[in-house]
């Protein structure tokens, strides 16, 4: 997939015209800033997956989930 870029200038004076191209495109667009990426526009689309399903497979390592936590193990904001 090609990945367009536009400064940060072209894309203040032609939004509307550049966030209609990534819609019916599906193109996603990067915004430069001095040259360098700065910003990925890309069109929406919705999880449509139950939020566990989404959650599932995220936890890497659950090592010993009953054991009690020590007072110095807490962070607290003072």
């Amino acid at each position: 997939m090609h990945v367009n870029e536009v400064s940060k200038t072209e894309f203040k004076a032609k939004a509307l015209e550049i966030l209609r191209q990534v819609e019916s495109s599906g193109d996603p667009i990067v915004i430069t800033d001095k040259g360098r990426p700065a910003i990925e526009v890309r069109r929406y689309r919705a999880d449509q997956r139950s939020p566990l399903d989404r959650l599932r497979g995220s936890v890497v390592e659950l090592s010993q989930p009953f054991d009690p936590v020590g007072e110095d193990e807490w962070e607290t904001l003072v």
